[in-house]
C-alpha cells in the first residue's frame, strides 16, 4: 500500500518526505485488543451456531470486532447430526 493511500481521507500530511509526527498520533490513535475464546452450539446449522456465539459475546463484551472460526464439530446421536458446534476465538477493543 502507498503512503497516500494510508492516509487518503484524513488530515496526516506528507511534509518533506517526513510525516508529521504530531498528525499521525491524532489521526491513528492506539488501540488494545483482546482475544476471548468461546464455544457455542446450534441444532440448525453452524452459520447459526456462528451467529448465537456473536450474538452472545456482543451482550458481555464491548466494541467486538471480529471472530476467527477455530474449530467446527458436530455432535452424533442415533447415527444423525443433533448439534453443531464451533470454537471461536472473538476480538475486542478494551475501553479508555
Amino acid at each position: 500500500m502507498a503512503r497516500s493511500d494510508l492516509f487518503a481521507g484524513s488530515s496526516v500530511g506528507v511534509q518533506s518526505g517526513r510525516l508529521a509526527t504530531l498528525a499521525v498520533q491524532e489521526a491513528l490513535p492506539m488501540s488494545i485488543a483482546r482475544v476471548t475464546e468461546i464455544t457455542a452450539s446450534s441444532t440448525v446449522s453452524f452459520d447459526d451456531a456462528i451467529a448465537q456465539g456473536i450474538a452472545r459475546a456482543d451482550k458481555t463484551l464491548r466494541h467486538v470486532e471480529g471472530a476467527w472460526i477455530q474449530e467446527q464439530k458436530v455432535v452424533v446421536r442415533e447415527g444423525k447430526i443433533a448439534e453443531y458446534r464451533v470454537n471461536m476465538k472473538v476480538t475486542f477493543v478494551l475501553a479508555d
